[in-house]
């Protein structure tokens, strides 16, 4: 009897734990992956399946169960290949109709289960020709309902067999020289999360996730940030975390309140923030870069003040999110500065340039001691983690470029570069 209470208890203390890799930066929102992947593998070697995925999308995947849900947007005339007048590199696609697409795959074998054609537009605005796209900003899933969120077009709702649940549309945004948009939808528990940073008019909102009920919207004095939210629970209080420009700010997630909030990073705030214990760390890395370690437990303006433990200057990511584990914490810069943090601290273990070199979009993500980064010219890098640098391989994809960030689960490695989902999977 007491042998099955003690299997009772240990379901019920698993029964909440995140499953596969149902959001933008995994189970634990600090990029970090339950399990293995593996670590040698090539467009040739360990591919258990690749498809082509139609379309334009720089979103990830996302997992649950024996399936993958991903967006794209597909063109139906052709797009100038690089915009004039829209500053350096926006404004591509703009004009030009597009089916804004979901699909759902099997991870078995790659085979389209069901697809939905959520919504077809002309875009009001377009997106950076090189790194961006219409499918950028990031689904989610809490294994009851996947959210296809399109911005500027609106976010999807459906259940995990592709039943349309419910929808919401949104007022166009206006965003920095026409780069595009791009932040990952958040659900935490029964709510779903969007934030809308642009040139006017930002705003976040909160819904019911299961039937679209506006809950509450906050505008926020703010100008286009990419940044993903982070929900935080922390001694009883969810803090809703937004990264940006003017201030990083904690909201009560019940409410709308501000219950802190703190200035210091720089414009154009991409990398999504990340939490160990009772701090959390937000990332800029355009003009005026900073790494922040800010305090959950303080209330009011932060800024300038000790709730502000350490900041970094070099080395920041200006678009990867970084991956926080062990208690260190793991960035690369765009030009491939990868580093390791103390993250108590912020005394540097290394900071140091890749053998090659290498440029990067996708964000890091890691599992059983190593971190993989996939950089634009196709080879995705395997490293130790900890306090010493140390390449374990250098995997080539020759005809290839990433900028989606890859996600992980079950020892299964998926990457998906501009045209293809790859399934890597050691035998």
């Amino acid at each position: 009897m007491r042998f099955l209470v003690l299997i009772s208890l240990f379901a019920q203390l698993h029964a909440n734990e995140p499953d596969g890799w149902p959001r933008w930066r995994g189970p634990f929102d600090t990029g970090v992956a339950k399990g293995d992947a593996p670590v040698e593998f090539s467009d040739t070697k360990n591919v258990a399946w690749k498809v082509k995925v139609p379309g334009r999308g720089f979103s990830s995947p996302v997992l649950w169960g024996d399936r993958i849900f991903i967006t794209t947007a597909i063109a139906v005339a052709a797009i100038q290949a690089k915009p004039q007048g829209r500053g350096p590199g926006g404004g591509a696609g703009e004009g030009v109709e597009h089916k804004f697409v979901l699909q759902c795959l099997s991870r078995k074998d790659g085979h389209v289960i069901w697809e939905r054609v959520a919504k077809s537009a002309v875009p009001h605005e377009g997106y950076h020709y090189r790194y961006g796209s219409f499918a950028s900003n990031n689904p989610v899933t809490d294994g009851k309902r996947v959210y296809a969120f399109y911005g500027s077009r609106g976010v999807f709702v459906y259940d995990l067999d592709g039943k349309p649940l419910w929808q919401r549309e949104f007022e166009p945004l206006k965003m920095r020289l026409g780069f595009g948009e791009g932040t990952a939808a958040v659900v935490h528990g029964d709510k779903l999360i969007l934030n809308f940073d642009q040139q006017q008019n930002s705003h976040i909102q909160v819904f019911d996730a299961a039937t679209g009920k506006p809950l509450w919207r906050a505008a926020r004095e703010e100008e286009s940030a990419w940044s993903a939210p982070l929900v935080v629970d922390y001694k009883g209080t969810k803090q809703l975390i937004t990264s940006a420009t003017t201030r990083v700010r904690s909201y009560d997630l019940e409410t709308g309140k501000i219950i802190w909030q703190c200035g210091g990073l720089g414009p154009n705030v991409i990398p999504a923030p990340v939490v160990l214990g009772d701090v959390v760390y937000v990332m800029s890395g355009f003009r005026d870069p900073n790494l922040m370690a800010i305090r959950l437990d303080r209330t009011g303006d932060l800024t300038g003040t000790d709730a502000v433990l350490w900041q970094n200057k070099r080395g920041n990511s200006y678009t990867p999110s970084p991956v926080l584990h062990d208690g260190k914490l793991y960035f690369v810069s765009d030009n491939g500065m990868l580093s390791c943090l103390n993250a108590k601290t912020g005394e540097p273990y290394y900071q140091t340039r890749l053998p090659k070199p290498y440029n990067f979009k996708a964000s890091l993500v890691a599992a059983n001691g190593r971190l993989y980064l996939s950089t634009e010219e196709g080879d995705v890098l395997v490293v130790k983690m900890g306090e010493k640098f140390e390449v374990l391989a250098t995997n080539t994809f020759p005809d290839e470029s990433f900028i989606s960030t890859p996600a992980i689960a079950d020892g299964e490695l998926y990457l998906r570069s501009e045209t293809t989902l790859y399934c890597i999977r050691a035998h």
